[in-house]
């Protein structure tokens, strides 16, 4: 059975080495889950050039997962339909969304490694997921190769730790404005390509740098 999306999406990648090197990132693996932590979506991808650095010891990609990975255009397509009309959480969300070519409105992304009372944790510098978790959760992650899966499930963790705060933050202009927006994008019922940057051509991936079961899938939010 699917689980259910409910309105906040957590996202993470893994990126495997491109080009000369393998100095340049392109999409291997990534991974949706709800705000309960259900996996929604994860997938492997076939990148679209040569993989020079499968980065293992990090990113946990060996040549054998990626065999029977699915298109970037297919990974692509799927995750812009999950994700439209959600909250998005990430940790530097940023490079996910340029390394999947994808676009979300900015009153709709939650990014944890911007959320200032996170950053003043490391005094005011752009703190890892890993360090964040330990300080704030009190939880030891990534102690080998990293799981996309898990790094997702910790962010949304992170963001339902100080979700009433973070909201509160904005304001109540800010959350009209949210809240119109999203009865707007109801009413237009756009299609999830409309999330795709088509500015960017897809045979390329953008080349960026970046630092299992279910669980109950019950979700009042």
């Amino acid at each position: 059975m699917r689980s259910k999306r409910g309105k906040y999406v957590a996202i993470d990648c893994e990126m495997v080495g491109v080009g000369p090197e393998g100095k340049e990132s392109a999409l291997a693996r990534a991974s949706l889950v709800n705000y309960n932590g259900a996996v929604l979506l994860d997938i492997f991808v076939k990148p679209q050039e040569k993989v020079t650095d499968y980065r293992t010891f990090v990113s946990g990609i060996t040549p054998e997962l990626l065999k029977n990975g699915c298109t970037f255009k297919e990974a692509q397509r799927q995750i812009a339909d999950i994700i439209q009309d959600t909250i998005l959480i990430g940790h530097a969300v940023h490079n996910d969304l340029k390394v999947l070519m994808l676009r979300h409105p900015k009153l709709l992304i939650r990014d944890t490694s911007k959320y200032k009372p996170f950053r003043d944790t490391v005094d005011g510098r752009t703190p890892g997921l890993k360090k964040l978790v330990n300080s704030i959760l009190n939880i030891s992650i990534q102690s080998g190769s990293h799981s996309s899966v898990e790094d997702a499930r910790f962010t949304m963790s992170l963001y339902k730790h100080v979700k009433t705060d973070w909201e509160k933050s904005f304001g109540a202009k800010r959350g009209l404005e949210m809240k119109k927006f999203l009865e707007q994008r109801k009413q237009k019922a756009n299609s999830s390509s409309s999330y795709i940057n088509k500015g960017t051509a897809i045979r390329k991936q953008a080349a960026v740098t970046k630092d299992d079961d279910d669980l109950d899938d019950s979700d009042d939010e």
